[in-house]
Formats: C-alpha cells, structure tokens, sequence
C-alpha cells in the first residue's frame, strides 16, 4: 500500500477524531473557532504519522514446515500471515504456529521487498515466534506499547502485510484464554469485527505503539459462552520480559512445562479430548479421542484453566501424570511420563 494511499485511509478512521487537548488555554471569540480545528488537525497529522511508522513495520511471512513436522496434522505445511519488525536488527515477531517446525520462511516488506528468514525463537508458553530476516528491512521498527492499558471499548488499528491492509477494531474485553493445545495466557485481547487475515496481525494503539499480535478467530469475544465473533490478540506485555531470553535461547526458560500431547475442549461442563498428538504421552498411555478427564494429580479439575495449573503444578517436564478418565462407560486410572513441548518438535529455532 503507497504512503500516500496509507495517509487518506488513516484520515478517514473514526479514532481520529481526536478531543480538544486538555489543560491548553481557552481562547475567546473568532479566535476560538479558528484554533481549534487547527490543534486537532495537529493531533491528527501527528498520529496519522505513527500509525503510518507502525503500519509501514508490518512484513507478510510465509513459511513452509518440513516433510515430517509434527505440526502438519494441525498447520499444514504451508502457512502464512503477518509479522511486525520490533528491532533495529531485523528482528520480526510474529506468531508461533506459523513458523513452528518450518525450515523455509520468507519475509516481505511494505515497499514490496521479499527476502528469506531464519526462526530464531518459538515459545510454547506465550505463543509469540520471532524471525530474522538474512538482509535489512526498510522500515522503521515499531515500538511496543503497553498492552495491560488497553481497554474495553479501545479503538485500534489492526495492520496485515500483503494485500490485508488496514482496519479498526473495537477492543471488547481483556482477559484470559486457554487454548485447547495446553495453552494458557492472562490479559489476552479480543476485537470485533474479526479478521479471517489475523495470524500474526499487528494490533497498533494511537500512539503508533504495538499492543498485540493477532492469533485466532474466536466466536465468544466479549464473554465466554456468547456468541460474538472476533480476533484475539497475545498481548506485548507477554514478550517483554523474556524477549533477551528468547533470542538467546531460542524460548524462555520459564516456558518449560509438562506436556501431554492433549487437545481438550470444554463440552456441556466436562472436559472432553478433542484429539491426542500421535506419539506423544497421552497417546502413548492409550487416550483416546472423545475420553472425559476426570481428575489430574489425584484432583478434580474445574474447567480447562484449572486443568493446565494443576497439570504444570506437578512439575518440571519428565514428571509422571496420573489421569483418570471417562473412556466410554469404563473409569480408567492412567499414568503417563509428561515431556517438553519442544522435545517433541522435529525442527527447533535456530540460535
């Protein structure tokens, strides 16, 4: 999309009609008619630049898994979606599942300019992935915001590489999410209308600042369990703290947790598996698609939240699981060795 084009496009969002700045001197008379418009249209040039900065940030990304990747039952082996360049170095976040066990990986900017790129790091626990493309990018990296000031109600933009372009979205709540891969994140940010184009979207505040990166269409945004369909967002403050680490290490050492190789859904209040990793524990220990989880650890679980805590409250990765379910009409007692995410993965980030 042309900076120019880019421009009309912002001028004409509705979170650009900026209030009059507080605490600024009350002009009189023919004054005041004359200088108000001109400070928002100050207001107004000033943001339009830093979405334009932060826009311009945002590469496509494509990426292609290897012949045996585990993830391919689930991914596919083609993928692709969007990333946000966060450094001077040419580094790229974007969302993990797009680059998870993939050997070939392309990036291309705003001006139009592909090259490939090499994973750096995959973290299981927050979701995020980071790239490095091999030669710079033009743009100017974005900043990254703080995405625990996001609110309900927040207008947004929401920025895809390609032919996606530009949106605003209607942030309509913050909370937790559990995805039925072991997944488990606070503050995750949900938006409406939804994008089908969100893997890896950028969610970018007025200031030009990145707040989120885009990972699921979900169909209960504003409120489990009521249907209204929307995108939700990892949220930034997730990357901040193990941002060093992960470049370093290819995750966050604190990401390492008991796996089981379980996909599980919430059905009619009962935990029921939606479907178990081939060659995992769970499917190794003899789980079976459409089995009830009754308890984890000897304790009962609630609901799917409950049931990741106290899975990870075992321990460290290689700790035995004990698992009773609900296989048909039989009760069955299982016990299982848990893994590392990571150690099941065929293909690991490049350092």
């Amino acid at each position: 999309m042309s900076t120019r084009r880019l421009a009309r496009l912002l001028l004409a969002l509705p979170f650009l009609a900026c209030p009059p700045a507080l605490g600024a001197a009350s002009p009189s008379g023919a004054d005041k008619a004359e200088e108000r418009p001109a400070v928002a249209r100050q207001d107004d040039e000033a943001t339009v630049r830093a979405l334009q900065e932060a826009a311009a940030a945002v590469v496509s990304v494509r990426t292609r898994a290897i012949g045996d990747a585990r993830s391919v039952e689930s991914l596919g082996a083609e993928r692709s979606g969007s990333g946000v360049l966060i450094a001077p170095s040419g580094l790229v976040l974007t969302i993990g599942y797009l680059i998870l066990e993939a050997d070939q990986v392309e990036v291309t900017d705003s001006s139009g300019r592909s090259m490939p790129a090499t994973v750096v790091a995959y973290d299981h626990a927050t979701g995020f992935g980071l790239l490095r493309p091999f030669g710079p990018l033009s743009p100017k990296p974005v900043r990254l915001g703080e995405s625990g000031r996001v609110e309900q109600l927040d207008r947004l933009m929401v920025v895809t590489g390609g032919e996606g372009g530009v949106s605003v979205a209607t942030v309509v709540s913050t909370r937790p999410f559990a995805g039925y891969w072991e997944y488990l994140i606070d503050g995750a940010i949900f938006t409406t209308p939804p994008r089908t184009d969100h893997s890896g979207a950028a969610l970018i505040n007025r200031e030009g600042e990145l707040v989120g990166i885009g990972s699921l269409f979900v169909l209960d945004a504003m409120t489990p369990g009521e249907r209204l369909p929307g995108n939700m967002f990892v949220p930034v403050d997730l990357l901040k703290p193990v941002l060093d680490e992960m470049i370093a290490t290819g995750r966050q050492k604190g990401g390492r947790r008991p796996w089981i190789g379980l996909n599980t859904i919430e059905d009619d209040g009962r935990l029921k598996v939606l479907r178990v990793s081939a060659g995992g524990p769970a499917d190794r220990a003899g789980v079976q698609a459409g089995d009830i989880i009754l308890s984890v650890g000897g304790r009962k679980i609630r609901d799917l939240p409950d049931f990741y805590r106290k899975l990870w409250a075992l321990g460290e990765p290689g700790v035995e699981v004990g698992l009773t379910l609900l296989q048909g009409t039989d009760v069955k007692e299982l016990r299982l060795r848990s893994i590392d995410r990571q150690d099941f993965l065929r293909r690991k980030p490049t350092i």
